[in-house]
């Protein structure tokens, strides 16, 4: 061999060998997927927060397999052409390893077959509407509940605690809003309590005092909204106004303190009521985290734990399936996972073999607390 052909062959060596070296020690990109802007990008927050604090958390124990995880921020502003268009930026260049997203149930699902056809997991922390797990996608997971789930504890509460007969169930259009609501109809319809009023308004809108007139004229007892915190805080503040005294229930759309704002403060959103997993804060197995989030200044409601028990779940998979992404969902499926929300299990479609959904009460300070009753 010449002396200039074993230098070619030497320097080639070397780059390969550096390269297998890097890519030894690569990056393990994951993309968090969420309202980052507009009306809704408290839950954005709270994904983000989440999945931070895990990632933190995960490389700081040794990462996956000696691999490091990096986030990559994708904004959705809960709109589905929105969706899409990040979901299709995460796979093709972002080449992310799996996506912990979105919050919207309207986004998640026409996002989840993007990620689909990518070969990698999709595991939100947020979207409720059954339609994101029944569609037989091997790599979607969440780690909330489903709205037949929660609409079934609404509506039982509704009739069993409030001893309530007239109903308006009123919802925003969306697959989120309109999906529950239409939960809570069939199980209100089921147990003998057909709706006074069943309609919808426009995410976005603020004036609704039209359609407090008509929820009045209904003799509604109960007014029940399926939708996200900024109409539901418009709606029971000109609720109020107008005089009406009946109760106020929603979903976990509701979940933030943005809630209080959009309603115009906290008189505004004492005794209203919603449907939510139990509180993980008062899990044991999230007492450290907690302790980092609060004494880092942030209070982790709403989906911030949920958010970081999905990257967990996802960090597992990665981590079970030695790094190919292709096979995470299998290795979730086949797998309980210790979270800071205690162990996870899933079933066939992605879902949680165990919900949790409970009653929650907010009160004149502002703040949410389970409701005992």
């Amino acid at each position: 061999m010449s002396k200039s052909v074993l230098k070619k062959t030497l320097v080639s060596l070397a780059v390969a060998s550096s390269f297998a070296a890097f890519a030894a020690h690569a990056d393990i990109k994951v993309g968090i997927a969420g309202p980052m802007t507009g009306a809704y990008a408290a839950f954005g927050e709270q994904l983000w927060k989440g999945a931070s604090q895990a990632a933190e958390d995960i490389n700081a124990a040794g990462g996956i397999n000696g691999e490091k995880l990096v986030l990559v921020k994708a904004d959705d502003a809960c709109e589905p052409k929105q969706a899409v268009s990040v979901a299709n930026r995460l796979v093709d260049s972002d080449q992310v390893a799996g996506v912990i997203g979105h919050f919207c149930s309207s986004s998640s699902i026409p996002a989840s077959e993007i990620y689909d056809e990518g070969g990698i997991s999709e595991i939100t922390p947020a979207s409720t509407n059954p339609q994101y797990t029944e569609r037989g996608l091997p790599g979607v997971f969440r780690t909330c509940g489903r709205d037949d789930q929660q609409g079934t504890v609404a509506a039982d509460y509704i009739i069993d605690k409030l001893k309530a007969t007239k109903v308006a169930v009123i919802h925003d259009k969306d697959t989120y809003g309109q999906g529950l609501a239409d939960a809570t109809k069939a199980q209100l319809n089921k147990r003998g309590v057909t709706e006074v009023m069943y309609e919808g308004l426009t995410r976005g809108e603020k004036d609704f005092n039209a359609l407090v007139t008509k929820i009045r004229a209904s003799g509604a007892e109960v007014v029940y909204f399926g939708g996200l915190h900024a109409e539901a805080g418009a709606l029971v503040h000109q609720l109020r106004d107008q005089g009406f005294t009946g109760g106020f229930m929603s979903g976990d759309g509701i979940t933030s303190e943005e809630f209080v704002t959009a309603a115009g403060g906290p008189k505004y959103v004492d005794g209203v009521y919603m449907t939510f997993g139990a509180d993980p804060r008062n899990n044991t197995a999230s007492a450290d985290v907690i302790a980092k989030f609060r004494a880092a200044g942030y209070e982790p409601e709403g989906y911030t734990l949920y958010s970081y028990a999905a990257l967990q779940v996802l960090a597992a998979g990665l981590k079970g399936a030695n790094g190919d992404k292709t096979k995470v969902a299998e290795w979730i499926h086949g797998n309980t996972v210790p979270t800071v929300m205690g162990d996870k299990q899933y079933d066939a479609k992605g879902d949680l073999t165990v919900s949790d959904y409970v009653m929650y009460e907010w009160h004149a300070d502002g703040k949410y607390t389970e409701t005992t009753n």
